[in-house]
């Protein structure tokens, strides 16, 4: 198969699992090796995620607009500075620290240690069962407008766990904001937003690996899978919103579960290469 054809399954791939918490980069690691193809790479990996964030910026552009227009005008006036908006600014930004500061420290290990496929197969397992535990006892009886500056800060905390791939980004933040109480719109939507730097910031990072690093695709196949990954994260995450609105997880709880188990034993019967 050629590197283009490749780069457009990833992308597929890349875009229904960026949004689901089920960890888009365990699948971007596991599936090209069940395939024969070996580990893209880890700059591969971040840079077609910007196609998904793409995805957010444009579905949640009105969200995005008010709550930075409100957050810069409270930097200069002070009768803005109460308001919802202005402090959801200051929210992502403080939430995004966590993944940025050990994301730097930690690149070396992520993209060596952490993408072994023992580790991707335990993740999925713990972290599933996690979100299992926390969506089943977490409250529901706060909205997003009752977000504070320590709910902010704990949920980029779970959100940081994400370097490890199967961990999952939106499933890390969501399962946080479920054992803070939040119903399952609010935590999934704040995941959303809360994802935005960290995810463009790595993805503009590894730019310069793309065409000698540790990348087993040029910019070509690399550009189709991030415009792949943008129209297929796009309609994940409609169909997200509107499916948690009234349903639980547990069906991505239980793919976590058998996902990681069945990469367990493949790895076990020496099919997959760690």
């Amino acid at each position: 198969m050629t590197d283009l054809l490749k780069a457009v399954v990833l992308g597929i791939i890349q875009g229904l699992t960026e949004f689901l918490p089920i960890s888009s980069s365990a699948h971007l690691r596991i599936f090209p090796e069940l395939f024969g193809w070996g580990d893209p790479g880890a700059a591969f990996t971040a840079v077609i995620q910007i196609g998904t964030e793409l995805a957010v910026l444009i579905y949640f552009r009105k969200d995005i607009w008010r709550i930075g227009n409100a957050w810069v005008r409270s930097l200069f006036r002070a009768e803005h500075r109460g308001t919802l908006d202005a402090r959801m600014g200051w929210y992502v930004i403080i939430g995004s620290l966590p993944i940025v500061v050990l994301g730097v420290l930690l690149k070396d290990v992520i993209e060596r240690d952490f993408r072994n496929l023992w580790i991707v197969g335990c993740t999925l397992i713990v972290l599933g069962i996690v979100l299992g535990i926390a969506d089943r006892v977490g409250r529901t009886d706060r909205t997003i407008k009752k977000i504070t500056l320590k709910d902010a800060v704990l949920m980029g905390v779970a959100q940081a766990m994400a370097l490890i791939p199967g961990v999952s980004r939106s499933g890390a933040t969501i399962s946080m904001g479920r054992l803070l109480g939040f119903d399952r719109e609010a935590a999934t939507r704040f995941a959303f937003l809360l994802a935005i730097p960290a995810v463009v910031g790595a993805g503009i990072f590894e730019l310069k690996d793309i065409p000698n690093g540790h990348n087993d695709f040029g910019w070509g196949p690399t550009i189709v899978g991030t415009v792949v990954s943008f129209v297929v994260g796009y309609a994940a995450i409609a169909w997200l919103l509107r499916y948690v609105s009234t349903r639980s997880y547990t069906p991505f709880v239980v793919y976590r579960i058998l996902l990681g188990a069945g990469v367990l034993i493949l790895l076990g019967v020496g099919v997959l290469n760690p």
